[in-house]
């Protein structure tokens, strides 16, 4: 068998778009918590106060916080062996700023990672997914301000330290190189700029977005260096929403376009986090945008003594980058381009591409040689409900197959994998759009797009097949 004895097979969820109890718990209302609902074509609103006659969905979301315990059930029935997931920054630290953390907070976390354990279930824990407190974004204007750092590593010191003997897995920041992107100003930096109402043309500075994901990056290296000073047992990593890209044609001109895409999105955050040092093509980057970087002393040393152990990355699908005008676009997670006329895609027009998992492995094994795990992979899709309750997803069980054949051929090229844990196990509010209709689950969650429902669970055919993957180890995918 490719996969190695102990690979984590699991799911992954974001306490913003799953757990619910917004306003339960002594918790403050977080980005997400602004954010209204929307389609892939009508984009969500971000507001600054709740404004009547909008919706917003990540206030219920798949109701977590009042069903973890069954959840986590059904993920041990499955055989989970980790379980992706975040902390709720604001049920910590309401406004990011308190002196001291909240400690209802820190219990329901507490009955989570218990209830996770005696299923056997190591979780693995995001601490900043797309949740800043919306007091930050405020008050400082989120990631854009240096204070930011020390309120980030005051959170972590609270969790490593109540965690360390619960917790051996945490994530710095998801998907980091979002901030790459205008698109990541508010849901990944908290960036909110006057005039910003539409989440998919927010008013953007790039100054503002490189100077914070600079902070962000000094957060992160002393977040792990902390850590390892709590309990050097934690493995703590980067994730990054890889967004692979092939060249259209073999015209030059599309080569290099995409080997400066690939640089930009996928390996300018990668290189920092994992080498500890801004890449050679950095400054490159920031001439282009009239980027000048402010640093303290000492952020550059910060950076090479605050490596991440392992590398995590989400992979939904690929792209192609053309320089010509001619050429149909495609959507995509994050960041879209030329559409691949070898492949197919999903509902919401993201280009399927299995292969593109395994030749994405290879190339980030080969630049970092680090353990490398796919902590976000799945299919957004509409899920029908036969009237004796079964739902037969197949194109979801072909969708994960194809893309685990090629983990395994991945590992069979040498590529040190040390888990997988596919995205959205149980139905949740998408990040971009803010449905429920585009499901990823092995579970079934009776909630629609307005959270109307009995937000009960139900078990879909993929289910039961992936119970049976995790049981032989990826050896059995009939």
């Amino acid at each position: 068998m490719a996969f190695p004895e102990g690979f984590l097979w699991g799911g992954a969820t974001a306490a913003n778009q799953y757990e619910g109890g917004w306003n339960e718990g002594g918790k403050g209302p977080s980005g997400a918590d602004m954010m209204t609902n929307g389609t892939h074509t009508m984009p969500r609103q971000i507001t600054r106060t709740w404004e009547d006659g909008l919706f917003y969905p990540n206030h219920k979301a798949s109701d977590f916080y009042h069903r973890h315990a069954e959840d986590i059930a059904l993920m041990g029935e499955m055989g989970f062996k980790v379980f992706r997931m975040s902390i709720n920054w604001t049920r910590i630290f309401p406004t990011g700023m308190e002196e001291g953390p909240n400690e209802e907070g820190l219990a329901f976390y507490d009955r989570v990672f218990d209830e996770l354990r005696s299923q056997g279930i190591e979780p693995l824990v995001t601490i900043s997914h797309y949740e800043l407190p919306f007091a930050l974004t405020e008050k400082y204007n989120g990631w854009a301000s240096r204070e930011l750092i020390d309120l980030y590593v005051r959170y972590c010191e609270a969790i490593f330290t109540r965690y360390k003997d619960k917790v051996k897995y945490w994530l710095t920041f998801n998907e980091i190189n979002c901030g790459t992107l205008p698109l990541g100003n508010f849901m990944g930096l908290g960036i909110l700029n006057e005039g910003t109402r539409d989440f998919a043309n927010q008013v953007d500075d790039p100054q503002l977005r490189y100077q914070a994901l600079h902070h962000m990056f000094v957060a992160s290296a002393r977040a792990v260096q902390l850590g390892h000073s709590i309990n050097p047992a934690f493995k703590i990593g980067c994730m990054i929403a890889f967004m692979t890209n092939y060249p259209y044609s073999c015209n030059p001109k599309d080569v290099i376009a995409c080997q400066e895409k690939n640089d930009e999105a996928n390996y300018y955050c990668g290189d920092v986090q994992v080498r500890g040092a801004y890449p050679h093509f950095a400054k490159s980057i920031w001439k282009k945008y009239g980027v000048e970087l402010q640093m303290m002393d000492g952020d550059l040393e910060e950076l090479k003594r605050g490596t991440v152990d392992f590398y995590s990355f989400s992979y939904y699908m690929s792209n192609a980058v053309a320089t010509g005008s001619d050429v149909e676009e495609s959507a995509g997670n994050l960041l879209g381009g030329a559409k691949n006329p070898y492949l197919k895609a999903s509902d919401w027009g993201w280009q399927i591409d299995p292969d593109g998992l395994r030749y994405t492995l290879k190339e980030l094994y080969g630049r970092y040689q680090v353990p490398l795990m796919v902590v976000e992979n799945g299919l957004g899709a509409f899920d029908t409900v036969d009237e004796d309750g079964a739902i037969h997803d197949q194109y979801r069980i072909d969708y994960l197959r194809d893309h685990i054949v090629a983990m395994e051929q991945a590992i069979e090229d040498g590529v040190d994998l040390m888990g997988y844990t596919m995205w959205g196990c149980i139905d949740l509010v998408s990040a971009s759009t803010g449905e429920m209709g585009k499901r990823y689950g092995f579970v079934y969650v009776d909630a629609d797009d307005h959270s109307q429902g009995t937000f009960d669970r139900s078990r879909k055919d993929s289910f039961y097949w992936y119970k049976k993957v995790i049981a032989s180890n990826g050896e059995d995918l009939s």
